[in-house]
């Protein structure tokens, strides 16, 4: 079972409270999916999450867990700068990172945006999501290597992650170097057993049991290596898969919890829900329409940085606004539907717009 889930799932009862919870937030992409609890949990401090693989990887479609990313299309449009454009931001100053935003993706300045300039775009933004995790794999990589000799081992690792976790640094450190029974509660041990199973898929050949830099970017980000993300498309197949087949079908793809809905306001979620997922299903991961997701077509549509896929998005991205029906994506149209792209409001601020472009 994949780490996100063990580390979400609880038993039934605590899942039934959870989704109450969710539902009580009227959040639609943050249902779970194949009887899997929310995510609704307190965040983990800064030390966890700069060891412990994350479950949201920007860029990419689909969460570690087998929920869509929900804020996909912002990333790729968006890139760094998606945390300038908060909520309480001044839509007037948000407005004008939107037309320079525009000014950069119109590549021939023909105050026009095609599919293949927006792909283009999309392929940049992506790289620069990359050039982020590197960063931010160097400052973990250094947390998890005390001796600084380039190599990080299962058991330095593992001492890092339990102190994340609220344990004695050095009593742990001594009790895995004298293979002393560290009492763990269980579901540690089973976030610590999945955690080694993805820690030696990230170990490439020769295996030798020691990460390098580059091989601990491949443990925390398994986008930026094609074998970890064989290993991510594997393990969300078998999160969802009911059958056991390693194949999905769009049952298994949109099943929900079982008793979780309880009224009206909850079932309407539940169809939006559940209508995002077929969409995305039918459309987008089921590439030759055979109503069936196997793990190669899954691979393929988790690659960020799949050409193909890139340019589909664009088309998709542009149908969105592209109320003239012409192909392409104008700036009046993007500052109209600009919370789609941004996840700011801006429609009142599209008038004369031409004026300032």
């Amino acid at each position: 079972m994949a780490v996100c889930r063990k580390l979400c799932c609880g038993n039934l009862l605590a899942a039934s409270l959870l989704f109450f919870v969710l539902l009580q937030s009227m959040d639609v992409h943050a249902r779970p999916a194949n009887m899997s609890a929310s995510k609704d949990k307190s965040p983990p401090n800064k030390d966890e999450n700069e060891i412990l693989p994350p479950d949201h990887l920007n860029g990419v479609k689909m969460e570690m867990d087998g929920h869509l990313n929900k804020d996909f299309h912002q990333e790729v449009f968006l890139g760094k700068e998606m945390e300038e454009f908060e909520e309480d931001s001044e839509p007037r100053r948000n407005r004008k990172k939107l037309i320079d935003i525009f000014t950069k993706v119109d590549f021939n300045k023909d105050r026009s945006v095609s599919a293949k300039e927006m792909q283009r775009w999309i392929m940049e933004k992506t790289e620069e999501h990359f050039q982020e995790a590197m960063v931010e794999n160097k400052n973990s990589f250094r947390a998890v290597d005390p001796d600084g000799d380039g190599h990080v081992t299962w058991d330095e690792y593992r001492v890092k992650f339990l102190a994340s976790k609220g344990f004695n640094e050095k009593e742990i450190a001594e009790k895995i170097k004298n293979n002393e029974d560290l009492k763990l509660d269980e579901e540690t041990q089973e976030v610590l057993e999945s955690l080694k199973d993805r820690w030696f898929q990230a170990d490439n050949p020769p295996a030798d049991q020691l990460l390098n830099e580059q091989e601990f970017l491949s443990f925390l980000h398994p986008e930026h290596s094609r074998g970890m993300l064989k290993y991510m498309v594997k393990e969300i197949v078998r999160d969802l898969d009911q059958d056991g087949d390693k194949k999905l079908t769009l049952s298994e793809f949109i099943s929900l919890p079982v008793g979780t809905v309880e009224n009206q306001q909850a079932q309407d979620i539940d169809d939006d829900w559940v209508r995002e997922r077929k969409k995305e299903f039918e459309e987008v991961i089921d590439s030759n329409r055979d109503n069936i997701v196997t793990m190669d077509e899954l691979e393929e549509y988790m690659d960020p940085m799949n050409e193909h896929n890139a340019l589909n998005e664009a088309r998709q991205m542009i149908a969105v606004a592209d109320e003239n029906q012409n192909h392409n994506l104008e700036l009046d149209e993007i500052l109209k539907y600009s919370e789609y792209f941004t996840g700011s409001k801006l429609m009142d601020y599209a008038r004369n717009v031409h004026e300032e472009f």
